[in-house]
């Protein structure tokens, strides 16, 4: 399976800007900015289709706790989308943007979310360590995986990140509590690779060139994530949009400022 999809675009660079570079870096925007369709939607969309149909067990969890916010979430997205001219709406499937039907199955609802749109979900809900990882569509892994993350709370599932310390824990803990309804927040990474592949899984115990590759990559792999709380559950959802672009192809000022900003693999 090719799981090389490259963009000709990078539509937000964080580290040329301050207030998002700075964990945990965030901002908040309009709720109709929630989700993005971008210029390789189609190309996205078909390996999206590929790794739900012939990897499922990896790219797919739910716990029976998270099912109720993740049949929510699905609902939200459908209302999201009946405003996107792309979409085609009938009683029982979604035409998509490159013209495939998806059927609507609310017993499945992460999975049918997987073959909507280009981002991955995961749903966060509070629990007696704070929030945890009750069940997620994750087809573009950026170095985990979700076989080692479901049911565990935000601390244990960033252990492996270096900068994620007791503090931005902290931070990002009070920042999950305090969330409101229809109040989105986002953010956004960027990471130097060798390896283009969106579907990029890693083991915790797995080494660093493993992960992400050596200081020198030729690619920028990008994720805008948004933070929504959903209004009758109360989960959180962490919604991921993922850009991978080769470094070339990123505007002037944007290799300028790479290298201050010191951007290099994990």
């Amino acid at each position: 399976m090719d799981e090389t999809v490259l963009h000709r675009k990078l539509a937000i660079a964080p580290w040329m800007d301050p207030a998002l570079w700075r964990l945990p870096g965030v901002k908040p925007i309009p709720l109709e900015e929630w989700l993005v369709r971008d210029e390789v939607f189609a190309a996205q969309m078909q390996l999206r289709d590929k790794l739900i149909a012939e990897r499922r067990g990896d790219v797919h969890a739910l716990l029976d706790q998270g099912r109720p916010a993740s049949q929510e979430c699905l609902t939200h997205v459908l209302d999201h989308l009946a405003k996107d001219s792309g979409y085609t709406f009938s009683a029982n499937h979604v035409a998509r943007p490159d013209g495939i039907k998806v059927d609507i199955d609310h017993d499945a609802p992460l999975l049918t979310l997987g073959r909507l749109v280009q981002s991955d979900f995961c749903i966060m809900e509070e629990g007696p360590d704070g929030h945890v990882l009750t069940g997620a569509i994750l087809c573009f892994p950026g170095s985990w995986t979700l076989a080692e993350k479901i049911g565990r709370p935000l601390f244990a599932i960033h252990t492996p990140v270096r900068e994620y310390d007791q503090g931005v824990s902290a931070r990002v803990q009070r920042l999950f509590d305090a969330i409101k309804p229809d109040k989105l927040l986002m953010r956004v990474n960027a990471i130097r690779h060798e390896d283009p592949s969106l579907y990029h899984p890693r083991r915790e115990t797995d080494p660093v060139s493993v992960r992400r590759g050596g200081p020198d990559g030729k690619y920028i792999r990008s994720e805008r994530q948004v933070l929504r709380r959903l209004p009758e559950t109360g989960a959180v959802v962490f919604s991921i949009h993922t850009t991978v672009i080769s470094i070339d192809r990123l505007s002037a000022d944007q290799r300028a400022g790479l290298e201050s900003a010191g951007i290099k693999s994990g």
